[in-house]
């Protein structure tokens, strides 16, 4: 692994039972690069996310970290650091305040009201959504507070899985944009789409097909 990159990946299988998802993935992410996973649905991408993500473990291979196998970190510390936005945005509690103080209580930091304020300005939602009950969102909105919610505090790695999915063009636009901003301000990004104007951000694509990487 060279000085240069934040991520890799080393021969790595993953099966549930007998069934084979992912076949000898090796995988180098540059720091500060934009990588993209294309590939059919049910080809294995998200896995490859989760894994990264510390969610699920591989059957065998290795993950690395900045030179360290992720086996060996805190996995509390290293989510700070490498940070997974599902598809389907997943909120808790009653309202967008409850979301986006989380990070600060995980830290036992107060709440800083004026980085809130300036994130939900971004992805232009203003300091009244704070009260809202999260049930009644609607989709692009909550996606757009389940990502901010990751951004709180800057992760060295963002992971997303087809998170402009299903929104529309509104929504996805000013998704773009905040992700376009963290990749300029230094966050490596890993992301699954089919979404051509993602894919033509991409610093380096790379396709899977039935779980193996197409060469």
């Amino acid at each position: 692994m060279g000085r240069m990159d934040i991520l890799e990946l080393k021969h790595i299988y993953y099966q549930v039972e007998d069934k084979k998802i992912l076949s000898d993935i090796s995988l180098k992410v540059r720091r500060g690069s934009r990588l993209t996973i294309t590939g059919h649905s049910g080809s294995g991408k998200s896995t490859i996310l989760k894994l990264i993500a510390d969610l699920i473990s591989p059957s065998s291979g290795e993950i690395f970290f900045k030179n360290q196998n992720i086996n060996d970190l805190d996995p509390v510390e290293y989510r700070r650091h490498v940070s997974y936005c599902f598809q389907q945005p997943s909120l808790f509690g009653e309202t967008v305040k409850d979301n986006l103080h989380f990070p600060y209580e995980l830290r036992k930091q107060a709440p800083s009201e004026d980085e809130i304020t300036e994130l939900l300005w971004k992805v232009d939602l203003d300091k009244s959504y704070l009260d809202k009950k999260i049930t009644t969102l609607s989709g692009g909105e909550k996606q757009r507070v389940a990502l901010i919610r990751n951004l709180i505090f800057k992760p060295e790695v963002l992971l997303l899985d087809e998170v402009t999915t299903g929104l529309d063009e509104q929504s996805k636009s000013i998704v773009h944009q905040l992700i376009s901003d963290y990749h300029k301000a230094g966050t490596t990004i890993l992301e699954v789409t089919h979404d051509p104007a993602e894919i033509d951000l991409a610093s380096q694509i790379i396709e899977i097909k039935k779980g193996s990487r197409v060469k």
